[in-house]
């Protein structure tokens, strides 16, 4: 199964709360959970944490396969409805889409709304001179038990963006990480503590640093968790 991920932006004049409202209440709803090919979908909506974001929110699709997605992009609902939609909130030009493969490590909580639940989700490049195989292979290695030690973590997937982004250059990121803690509490305590900053130290011996970016967020089920 195909899992997207979508990160978005508010168009200029919008507020970040303004948009994150209309992707919950006007545009999840009227328009992209109307593609009859999305099996699931999820928006995360960014939390007051860190520092200025390069996104605001993040929609996370499930897809059988690559025709079905090919598929979905061909639909009256996709074509005359949700693209259609898009530059009425987003700032289309900001948007980075990233197809992965999923990796569940540590099953994550499933929170059915708007409940109590934070996820951390990681973007990763990895260092020039590390081959893609290598990466991957280091990525799902010692690096996951170094994580899985981490204290009050509730849920842990590594999601490898999809061979063919790079049928013909190379991807702008290789990998999504994302982490579940209770709050934004368990979240600070989590980076602070040793064993954290253990697996942060063994991340860096293969991943470029400023090509990492994280941002902290509440999950929304639109579709599912279930599949439709």
């Amino acid at each position: 199964m195909i899992h997207q991920m979508i990160f978005a932006y508010p168009k200029p004049g919008m507020s970040e709360e303004e948009f994150q409202r209309y992707w919950l209440e006007v545009h999840a709803v009227r328009y992209a959970s109307k593609i009859p090919q999305i099996r699931k979908y999820m928006i995360d909506t960014r939390l007051p944490w860190g520092g200025e974001p390069l996104w605001s929110g993040v929609a996370e699709i499930w897809l059988a396969n690559e025709e079905e997605q090919l598929a979905s992009l061909q639909t009256d609902e996709f074509l005359q409805g949700a693209r259609l939609d898009e530059p009425r909130w987003a700032a289309f030009w900001r948007t980075v889409v990233l197809d992965t493969d999923a990796h569940v490590l540590a099953e994550p909580p499933r929170h059915t709304g708007t409940g109590p639940g934070v996820k951390l989700i990681r973007l990763v490049k990895r260092k020039e001179g590390v081959s893609l195989a290598a990466f991957r292979e280091l990525s799902l290695g010692k690096h996951v038990e170094l994580v899985q030690a981490v204290p009050g973590l509730r849920g842990y997937l590594q999601g490898h963006t999809r061979d063919g982004a790079y049928g013909i250059g190379e991807a702008v990121l290789d990998a999504a990480y994302q982490l579940w803690f209770d709050d934004l509490e368990s979240l600070d305590a989590a980076l602070a503590s040793p064993e954290f900053r253990e697996a942060e130290d063994e991340l860096l011996t293969f991943v470029e640093p400023r090509y990492v970016h994280q941002l902290a967020t509440r999950e929304h089920w639109i579709i599912g968790p279930e599949s439709r």
